[in-house]
């Protein structure tokens, strides 16, 4: 006989009455197996996609400029204490004062350490609520260019809101160059490193920087020199922030120095990097002509006059005289022919500021013909006529000897 072994009748027959008498035990067991790896699937997903969407959210912040809260500079960091400011500028007392902007005056100090420093105390009426104010600082201090004048810092107790710079020795440019005697002291040489480095300080503004900033009010006054006599571009009380793909903003209220402003600026409140392009140009034309935008000829303004010589074939006769024979003649035709690109009356026919590095640095590459300038009239209107109805302001770190309306 075949024993068989480990056949138990009862057990199995107990086993298939149970499959039997409890069906839905084992649905339910079997769902449950299905359903939660489902679930935690799904949990893993929705982290794994939350995690995606927050490191994609803070690379579209880097790549438009926006600064996330987490990567702003601690204001702590940043803070000076408002006695410290008192003690460095003796209480804000007039013989600090290097000058009288739209925002505020500006006092020269020294900390306890010895470091010099600018101190522009804002004006009680500026508008700019706490947050704003130090969210301003936060952002101005991450431009970091040898060609910017540089924010150390700020202090904000009570009414009193500072903001503290480096302080540059040499003042500003307006200061040398529409000045008879101190003009003589800026040589070609001189004047050629300026107006390099004031490209360079607006390529960064314009292209290289983490935010894109429009200057909107770039003008000789806000061009400071540093005891080397290098570039420094100052106030960005009037800047606007663009997003890395923004070409254009509009605004009803004008703010800049009349001359230096571009006509679509002027006249409809359109400013794009092209508007400081347009300045540039304007300022280009006052180094080497050493003759202020608005005050070069009693019948004619500096633009006109540019022209004039350009297409008599003369552009020379634009050099400051005190230049005497000093110069390079290339240098300074070249210098001319980009200030007059840059002041076209068609925003599309100014170059960007990464095309005139480009002309500054490569004299084998070929400048297009310039067309005429913006403002270029025969009318009793032009740029040393005030534009009536519309609502300008001003504001300099440092007072400029430019006429603002």
């Amino acid at each position: 006989m075949v024993e068989l072994s480990g056949f138990s009748p009862t057990l199995d027959m107990r086993e298939s009455q149970l499959s039997y008498i409890r069906p839905d035990s084992d649905s339910s067991s079997s769902i449950a197996i299905v359903v939660v790896p489902i679930v935690i699937g799904v949990l893993l997903l929705i982290a794994v996609l939350c995690a995606f969407l927050l490191r994609r959210n803070k690379r579209k912040k880097r790549k438009y400029g926006m600064i996330d809260e987490t990567e702003m500079i601690s204001a702590d960091s940043l803070h000076f204490d408002l006695r410290t400011i008192r003690v460095a500028t003796d209480n804000f007392c007039d013989a600090n004062k290097l000058g009288q902007g739209g925002f505020g005056a500006v006092y020269k100090g020294a900390l306890p350490d010895g470091q010099e420093i600018a101190v522009k105390r804002l004006s009680k009426n500026s508008g700019q609520g706490s947050q704003e104010f130090k969210n301003e600082v936060g952002l101005l201090h991450k431009l970091q260019h040898r060609n910017l004048v540089r924010l150390l810092g700020f202090s904000f107790e009570g009414e009193e809101k500072l903001l503290v710079y480096e302080y540059i020795p040499n003042t500003s440019l307006d200061k040398y160059l529409f000045d008879p005697a101190k003009k003589t002291y800026l040589d070609w040489e001189r004047r050629y490193k300026i107006i390099g480095g004031i490209a360079r300080g607006l390529l960064y503004l314009h292209e290289d920087s983490r935010l894109r900033i429009i200057h909107r009010d770039l003008k000789a006054g806000n061009i400071l020199l540093d005891k080397e006599m290098n570039t420094k571009i100052s106030d960005f009380g009037m800047a606007k922030l663009f997003v890395v793909d923004q070409t254009q903003g509009n605004t009803s209220r004008i703010a800049g120095t009349y001359g230096y402003m571009a006509p679509e600026y002027a006249l409809h409140g359109l400013f794009s990097v092209k508007s400081d392009v347009y300045s540039f140009g304007v300022l280009i034309l006052e180094i080497v002509s050493g003759q202020k935008i608005y005050r070069f000829h009693e019948s004619r303004d500096l633009l006109t006059f540019a022209w004039k010589l350009w297409i008599e074939g003369t552009p020379l006769e634009l050099v400051d005289p005190t230049l005497t024979d000093n110069y390079h003649a290339n240098e300074v035709v070249r210098c001319i022919h980009i200030g007059l690109l840059c002041v076209q009356d068609n925003i599309e026919d100014r170059p960007t500021m990464s095309s005139v590095m480009l002309m500054l640095s490569s004299f084998s590459l070929t400048l297009t013909s310039p067309t005429a300038p913006a403002f270029f009239t025969t009318s009793t209107t032009g740029p040393n006529k005030p534009i009536m109805d519309l609502e300008l302001e001003t504001s300099s770190i440092i007072s400029s000897m430019s006429y603002s309306v």
